[in-house]
């Protein structure tokens, strides 16, 4: 666990609540659908493989959406998702596990539960197709309030050992090769720092040179437009995690349908983003 900076206080408390929470319900086992195989299907319909995001809330947005996850989802994928991912910290997102039971239901593409989990026993609260593990936040020391978690290489083997695939998130070179040497064959880049929440889209190139050519990398946070898909996607991302800016403008909607068509419109923004231009060349074979 990297304790090398202070984080932001929204942050610590997250990590506060999720050290309280377990699951004694016994083992679960997932039938999980592969990641891998929707992006390159994905990429062979001409399409930008995007992981959209079901996120009532978050510490960095105001209010509280109230649509369906469900439905949210479904409209989604309408728009061309390859995956949705779905936040079930229910303190300070909002989320549940009810919702990721709903959405695993309603759609037939890889379904990510997003969370912070520190300990094997938190990946038994659900099945899913995939599942969040934070790198910054997993290994042996404690923090500094004195929470300590499983290391990334256990967490790594536990949800593989459940049939769940591990999306390890980093923010540096360092985590991506610990994450590497851990097991990781999918990571994402969060271009957020937890440490103080900001974000800048040079951390995904700055870090993605440093991944192995047989790792889906995705880049996480602070895409807004096409031209920032573009921009990721330049620098070497095989997928994209955006969250709000696929749900824009929800909360004024008047009713469900109006609800799907724009979600599955703003879904479509970035699912298409290289339609009109040609096939994008990578940078990670530039090392």
């Amino acid at each position: 666990m990297d304790t090398t900076q202070e984080l932001a206080p929204a942050v610590a408390s997250i990590l506060s609540a999720t050290a309280d929470r377990d699951h004694g319900g016994g083992r679960v086992a997932a039938d999980a659908r592969s990641f891998s195989g929707a992006v390159a299907d994905t990429e062979t319909d001409g399409r930008v493989p995007v992981v959209a995001e079901v996120k009532p809330t978050s510490p960095t947005t105001d209010g509280e959406r109230q649509a369906d996850p469900a439905a949210l989802a479904e409209a989604m994928v309408a728009g061309g998702a390859t995956a949705i991912s779905v936040l079930t910290e229910p303190d300070h997102f909002g989320g549940s596990l009810t919702a990721l039971a709903a959405v695993r239901a309603a759609v037939d593409v890889p379904v990510l539960r997003k969370d912070f989990l520190l300990r094997e026993s938190q990946l038994d609260a659900a099945p899913a197709d995939l599942v969040l593990l934070i790198a910054r936040f997993l290994g042996p020391e404690p923090d500094a309030a004195g929470h300590a978690a499983d290391d990334l290489s256990t967490m790594v083997a536990a949800a593989r050992d459940r049939g769940m695939e591990p999306l390890v998130e980093v923010h540096s070179r360092e985590e991506l090769v610990a994450a590497v040497d851990a097991g990781a064959s999918v990571i994402g880049v969060n271009n957020r720092d937890l440490a103080a929440l900001e974000v800048e889209l040079a951390t995904f190139e700055e870090v993605a040179p440093a991944a192995p050519d047989d790792v889906t990398l995705l880049a996480e946070s602070g895409l807004s437009t096409a031209d920032d898909a573009r921009q990721m996607r330049t620098a070497g991302a095989d997928a994209l995690l955006i969250g709000s800016a696929v749900v824009d403008g929800v909360e004024n909607c008047e009713t469900p349908a109006a609800v799907r068509e724009l979600v599955a419109s703003n879904t479509r923004r970035f699912t298409s983003a290289e339609s009109e231009t040609e096939h994008v060349t990578t940078t990670r074979g530039d090392r």
